[in-house]
């Protein structure tokens, strides 16, 4: 009897090394601080700038302080300001592109106008001119960067709306009599979820790269709390004797911003064929021409 065979979109086998990375720096960055012996903050001012040793696997930094242990204690506060305020980005993100999408006419005129407002100011000068004046405190990170990094988002959610809104399913709805709050809720965001996955899964990467130019300009986690951001800077002052005190926090934030932003284009692809189908042939069109 012939067998039946499971076959795997290439999108989501393109998604396994991606969620993989990922899964095991989240594993790692949790799990990882009740394996070391070392306390993140535990200084030895007689073992600083130590190099990597078998008590010390990364080294000891120029306080005395064993870098594994903060880089693990670094990663649990890089990861939860780029979690958190990705959430915060998404919730005002949907209610403000799904509202203004959804209920056109002034409400969308009002609701955009606000949208490039937001996005006129520099955005990364403006968070730095809020910590600096209220401190950089992690809730406050949290809200200050989820609450300027929004409006992307909902322009495009506002885009896929306006385009799901008319469509016949949505018609039908309204014609039986469901309310608006029912069609917006049940039937147009659930036709448009897979944008606001895919935004806020990129949304992540861009949140941590932010917290660590702000915690790299003293302006965010402060010590003796670690993030990737203020490690770097902490090894800036030595890299060119002891270089991997900022090599080492530097390459965790890009292998963790590279897996973030792979995970958002696989999960593209996955959710729209079209699209992918367009890269595709640009990428060929490109071969072709270079080729002539």
């Amino acid at each position: 009897m012939p067998t039946a065979t499971l076959t795997i979109p290439a999108a989501a086998r393109r998604l396994v090394p991606a969620a993989a990375l990922l899964g095991a720096i989240a594993l790692v960055v949790l799990v990882g601080p009740l394996l070391v012996p070392h306390a993140p903050e535990s200084q030895s001012i007689a073992e600083r700038l130590r190099p990597p040793t078998a008590a010390h696997p990364l080294g000891t930094d120029g306080f005395g302080r064993d870098v594994l242990a903060r880089l693990l204690a670094g990663g649990r506060v890089s990861l939860a300001v780029g979690l958190l305020s990705m959430a915060v980005a998404v919730s005002v993100g949907v209610l403000v592109g799904a509202l203004s999408g959804y209920l056109g006419g002034a409400t969308d005129a009002a609701l955009m106008r606000l949208t490039e407002l937001v996005m006129v100011f520099p955005t990364f000068f403006l968070i730095i001119l809020v910590v600096a004046s209220f401190g950089g405190s992690l809730p406050l990170l949290v809200l200050v960067i989820g609450l300027t990094s929004w409006p992307v988002g909902a322009r495009i959610l506002r885009g896929e709306v306006l385009r799901t809104r008319d469509q016949d399913f949505v018609t039908a709805a309204r014609a039986i009599g469901a309310t608006g709050a029912r069609i917006l809720a049940r039937h147009v965001l659930v036709n448009v979820v897979s944008v606001v996955i895919v935004s806020a899964t990129i949304r992540v990467g861009t949140n941590i790269l932010i917290e660590a130019g702000l915690s790299y300009l003293g302006l965010g986690v402060q010590p003796p709390l670690a993030s990737w951001g203020n490690m770097v800077a902490d090894g800036a002052r030595v890299i060119r004797t002891d270089w991997w005190l900022t090599a080492i926090p530097a390459v965790a934030i890009f292998v963790t911003v590279l897996g973030f932003n792979l995970l958002g284009e696989g999960l593209r692809d996955l959710f729209d064929p079209r699209e992918r189908r367009v890269r595709v042939a640009g990428r060929r069109a490109a071969m072709h021409g270079s080729a002539a």
